[in-house]
């Protein structure tokens, strides 16, 4: 048993020795890997009266800026198709960023001011677009519907802007290209509105220009000249009265726009990371030990691997007549 074991042992010695060879050289390698840093924003959107029409006119209106159509999980998906959209990626690399980073893994820090674009080094636009997608991620917790943003770059602060610019951009978003319903019935108002007064104004100019030959109308032997100023003094007080409700519906739909806007309220507006979240040096380290060892074992006993694999096939073709034989 023992002089099993240690044979055993002698066969190890060689495949660990190798491994470890491989597990030094990964981690000299691994020494020259960049090292990123993870900030994380959270979002939490809140419902208002007419929440659910104001998103879904936001779908619409992202749509015209690249992003996706919309969940059928709820309105304030929404929110993650626009963080995960084109136009924000576009935007995010056009950004200037005032930040300290290394100009290699050893290399010293230093201050520098940088769109996203050149400090990736990218010119072709939709290659950018597609590296700052890798850089960004947003997903929703379905219960709780907290959105969270995290970003990825090899400078702490670059991480940490990044995080809070993009929460900002999502803000104007919402505010300013956000078409709601209550802002389409405003802007709609709006033009009926002076329309109305442009009407109102020319019924007041033939009204007056009746009052000028006719001031005592009501008192004129004449029936048409009586019903002609009752008809245009009808014409002016509706056509005043139409001034008036619309000017209410006006002020209506401008206070049903202010309610239909989503408000985010942001939990956390992006931290500034210290420990690193990516590479795990020590885990590759210890994957290549195990594997060039493992690797390497069965590379050395390939032949009593082999005859180990034909036994098993010899003993599967035995059938039970070739045994009587």
């Amino acid at each position: 048993m023992e002089k099993g074991i240690r044979e055993i042992l002698i066969g190890l010695k060689r495949p660990l020795q190798i491994g470890f060879g491989a597990a030094l050289l990964t981690a000299l390698i691994t020494l020259f890997m960049p090292n990123y840093y993870r900030s994380e924003a959270r979002i939490l959107p809140v419902e208002t009266k007419n929440l659910g029409s104001g998103l879904g006119n936001l779908a619409a209106a992202a749509a015209a800026f690249g992003v996706g159509v919309p969940s059928a999980d709820g309105g304030d998906a929404n929110f993650v198709d626009i963080l995960s959209s084109r136009w924000m990626r576009e935007a995010l690399l056009k950004t200037p960023f005032t930040f300290k980073a290394r100009s290699w893994r050893f290399g010293a820090e230093k201050a520098r001011t940088q769109t996203l674009s050149d400090y990736l080094k990218i010119k072709n636009l939709d290659r950018g677009v597609k590296e700052v997608g890798a850089l960004i991620s947003a997903s929703r917790d379905l219960k709780s519907k907290v959105l969270t943003l995290s970003v990825e770059t090899p400078a702490p602060e670059l991480s940490q802007q990044v995080a809070q610019r993009t929460t900002k951009l999502l803000e104007t978003f919402v505010q300013e290209k956000g078409r709601t319903r209550g802002g389409y019935k405003a802007a709609f108002a709006e033009a009926r509105l002076k329309e109305a007064r442009d009407e109102m104004a020319l019924a007041e100019d033939e009204f007056r220009r009746f009052l000028d030959g006719n001031r005592n109308y009501l008192a004129s032997a004449d029936p048409s000249v009586r019903i002609r100023g009752a008809r245009l003094e009808a014409e002016l007080k509706l056509r005043q009265q139409l001034v008036m409700t619309l000017a209410m519906n006006r002020e209506q739909a401008l206070m049903e726009e202010k309610n239909d806007i989503p408000i985010l309220n942001v939990l956390d507006p992006g931290n500034l990371p210290i420990d690193k979240s990516r590479p795990a040096r020590s885990i590759i380290v210890l994957l290549a030990f195990f594997l060039v060892s493992a690797g390497s074992w069965a590379w050395l006993n390939r032949e009593w691997i082999r005859e180990r694999l034909l036994d098993a096939e010899d003993e599967k073709t035995v059938t039970p007549e070739t045994e009587k034989i």
